[in-house]
């Protein structure tokens, strides 16, 4: 039998000026997402959509949820097959089209570009390999319709030559 998880959280608007929706341009996009034992995020809507430029937006928290799955999943996956890890940064990308007038969009895919840096003895080929599997582990991309990819890069960290390293112990 499956194990189900929910997520509560709660979405509070922000953004009334006064009038409140009296009009299109009267109130503010902003809100802020809660929930219980950890800090809010401010959010509003994309600039483009009125919104305010240093909140977050709901397409950004996607593309940074996909991300953020993936990232997990990859490292739990490093860690069970004998890649060490030693940095991970994703410069995602995410592209949305909308219809007209701003009605009607949706994302036509996310590309993540994670750079990986591991240890000079683990395996880089399997570094690369593991995340096709996280992949398809990645729980919030098995739940969107449209594609995301990535383009991973390995990078080996540099090992010090013996003469370079300190091996004293301290204490």
């Amino acid at each position: 039998m499956p194990k189900q998880h929910s997520y509560n959280l709660t979405v509070e608007w922000t953004g009334n000026k006064g009038p409140g929706t009296i009009g299109y341009k009267t109130y503010g996009r902003d809100h802020v997402i809660r929930a219980d034992g950890k800090t809010d995020i401010e959010g509003s809507s994309d600039p483009s959509f009125r919104g305010d430029p240093a909140r977050w937006n709901p397409e950004e928290l996607l593309v940074a949820a996909l991300s953020a799955c993936h990232k997990l999943w990859y490292l739990h996956l490093c860690a069970t097959n004998g890649v060490v890890v030693l940095s991970y940064a994703d410069r995602a990308e995410g592209t949305m089209v909308a219809e007209a007038e701003g009605r009607g969009g949706r994302f036509v895919g996310v590309c993540l570009k994670p750079r990986v840096v591991i240890t000079p003895e683990s395996p880089r080929d399997r570094a690369l390999a593991l995340h096709a599997t996280a992949h398809r582990e990645c729980f919030i991309a098995n739940s969107v319709n449209f594609p995301v990819s990535h383009q991973a890069e390995i990078v080996v960290a540099e090992s010090k030559p013996a003469s370079d390293r300190d091996d004293t112990v301290s204490g």
